[in-house]
This record gives structure tokens, sequence and C-alpha cells, in this order.
């Protein structure tokens, strides 16, 4: 038996016989679990990070076809990029990624590094990412624990407190290595994030379907439902935008954000931020130098982002008026450019500028 774990080794193999079995027998087939290409696999790492799976299926395959090899993604515009990601959300990845292609062409000759080490020097690449792909891209006995992997062990183990507290995940990525099958790393890890995707789930795990329920100490305490305790909501703190819906003719005027920020590099309807929503139009109108606008917005809609809670209020602003005042891009945008709402955007948008464009330009009142 382990320092790390309290399995004893004769249960360890049967763990990694039954777990391993049942997944051979369950598990789904994905598009990224049909190749053997590293690059494909890593991207499809990128895209599962925060989003259901369900959604990265509808567009692992066309950024695929845009971006084939990590040579394309390296010498592609940051805009393209963003654009062929745009609705998956959670930008930083996208641009995390294309950062990180450019490095593997430049650094390592257009082909991952094998060693860990090196591997974790690329951005976007944290302990989670390093070892995924690592195992299941290149072959590497690295241990990968996410929030699903967390839950499993933290029953498995019968352990008290939140395992997504860095403590208890510095705890589990060493159990994660102690119990790692050699050689079957890479299905090991996919094995227990099925697991803990399906059957071990944050709600009431269904134990009666488990193939390893027998090693489960939490199980065995009678304790499956408590552990891992469940977090408290944090309050978000909210943002408020007033943003200007801009016509000439069946194009709209969208705005480009800076490198670094919120929204980095995304093209939206320009906005400003609000320190008072009750003087939204007046606050906008003094941005736009002094342009006309409605006194009511013409739409509102909301959007929960990772740390704080969004309304977006829009604002019909003629064309002529913004030539009237000759405004031109100002903070916090670095360009403008007439778009129409029907075609591909030039570059990624938020998903709040996509609920936007449909509440106020193609007249869904729901956003």
């Amino acid at each position: 038996m382990s320092r790390i774990h309290p399995f004893p080794a004769a249960e360890v193999r049967r763990l990694h016989r039954e777990l391993l079995g049942w997944y051979g027998e369950v598990a789904r087939d994905l598009p990224w679990r049909r190749t053997r290409d590293p690059y494909a696999i890593w991207v499809s790492e990128v895209m599962l990070q925060q989003t259901r799976v369900e959604t990265v299926k509808r567009y692992y395959g066309p950024f695929l076809e845009r971006f084939p090899t990590v040579e394309a993604l390296a010498g592609a515009p940051l805009d393209d990029v963003l654009a062929r990601w745009s609705g998956l959300g959670y930008y930083a990845r996208a641009r995390s990624l294309h950062r990180a292609a450019g490095e593997v062409v430049e650094r390592f000759g257009g082909a991952l590094p094998v060693d860990p080490s090196a591997l974790a020097t690329l951005p976007g690449f944290g302990p989670y990412t390093t070892a995924a792909v690592g195992s299941i891209a290149l072959g590497l006995d690295l241990a990968a624990v996410d929030g699903n992997v967390a839950r499993v062990f933290s029953r498995w183990t019968e352990r008290e407190g939140d395992p997504r507290e860095p403590k208890a995940l510095a705890h589990f990525r060493e159990l994660g290595a102690a119990l790692l099958p050699r050689g079957r790393a890479g299905d090991w890890n996919q094995a227990l994030m099925e697991l803990g995707a399906s059957l071990c789930g944050p709600g009431s795990p269904s134990c009666g379907g488990c193939p390893v329920a027998s090693s489960c100490r939490a199980l065995r305490a009678g304790r499956q439902e408590e552990l891992p305790p469940r977090r408290r909501a944090k309050a978000r703190p909210s943002l408020r935008l007033a943003a200007a819906l801009v016509r000439r003719g069946g194009e709209v005027l969208l705005a480009k954000r800076p490198g670094e920020g919120l929204f980095a590099s995304l093209w939206e309807l320009p906005a400003v931020t609000l320190a008072d929503a009750e003087e939204a139009s007046e606050t906008l109108r003094a941005w736009l130098g002094g342009a006309s606008i409605g006194a009511a917005p013409a739409a509102v809609v909301s959007q929960t982002l990772t740390h704080r809670e969004l309304e977006l209020s829009i604002y019909e602003v003629d064309a002529g008026e913004l030539e009237r005042v000759s405004w031109r891009v100002a903070e916090p945008y670095v360009d403008a450019r007439w778009c129409s709402p029907e075609e591909d955007p030039p570059g990624g948008l938020s998903s709040v500028t996509r609920k936007a464009l449909r509440a106020a330009v193609r007249g869904d009142e729901r956003g």
C-alpha cells in the first residue's frame, strides 16, 4: 500500500483491469479519438476545456479543415483563428493555442516536444494540458487531473474538502501518478475523465453501474453524495456597457478590442463602460462625440462571464450622426469596420456580441 493512497497492489491492478475494460466498452466515438495526430489531439484538448463535448464536435472538424497542421495555424492571422473559434468562448484558449503553435514551429521544428518539461513551457500548457496532451497524444506516462478526475479521487479516497483547492489538486496529481498504469496513461486518463463525466458526476453518483464501486471508500462509508462538498456559488460583480448599433445599408459598425484586457482581440459593437446605468444614453452620447442617440435602448442582453455578470444596453445610432461629429476609433478600440451580420465576421465575436446582433439587428427580442 502506497503512502499516497489506501489501495493495496492487488486492488490497484484490479482498478486498472476493471476501469480500462469498462472504458473500452463505453468510450464514445469522438472524432479526436479516431486520430493519432498529436496536433489534432492537442486542438481537441484545448477546445474541451470548459466546453461541452457536443459543442466541441461542431467546431473541431471545421477548425482542422482551415488549420490542418501546426504550421498552418502558426502562419494564420490571429483574427482568422479567432473567427474560426467564434462561438466556442473562452478566447484566451485560442490566443494561447495560436502562440503555442508559433513556438512549436520555431523552437521544435513543428513537432510537439516529448519532454514534459519542454512541453510545459508552451503557452497554455499548465499541469493538466501538459499531462493530457502528453499522455494521449505523445504516449507519455503522465497523470491528467481535471475537475472530473479530482471528484473521482475524492470519493475513492474519502478525502475531505474541496478537491479543486491548490493543496488538494497537488495531492491528487501525486495520487494520479502513483496509480498510473505504465504504458497506458492516455487510456487511463480518458477512462477516469469518462467516469467522472458520466457515472461519478457532481450530483448523486450512479454507483450501481460503476465498474470500480467496490474500491470507493466514500461509497463504503455511505458518503458518496456528500463528498466532495458542494461549492457555494460566489456572487459575481456586475459590469454594464452601453453599445452603439450603427447601420449603413445592410452593414453594421464593429470595433476591435486591443490584444490585452476584456474581450482581447475580439470584434463587437462599439461600447463604453458605464459607471451609472441610469445615465447610459448620455454616457454613450458623450463617448461618441455628441452624436444623437435614442433615449431608450433598442435591446438589452446579458451574459455570465467567468468572473462577472455582463449587461449590454444597445442604442440605435444613425450613421450620419457619426459622420456629423467626425467620430473616429476611440479607446478602448484599435480598429473599426463595416460588416454584414449575416457573413463571416472579421475576427472572433464574443457570445454577448452574437446575442446583441440577434436581438438588435435580426429582431430576436429574446436576446
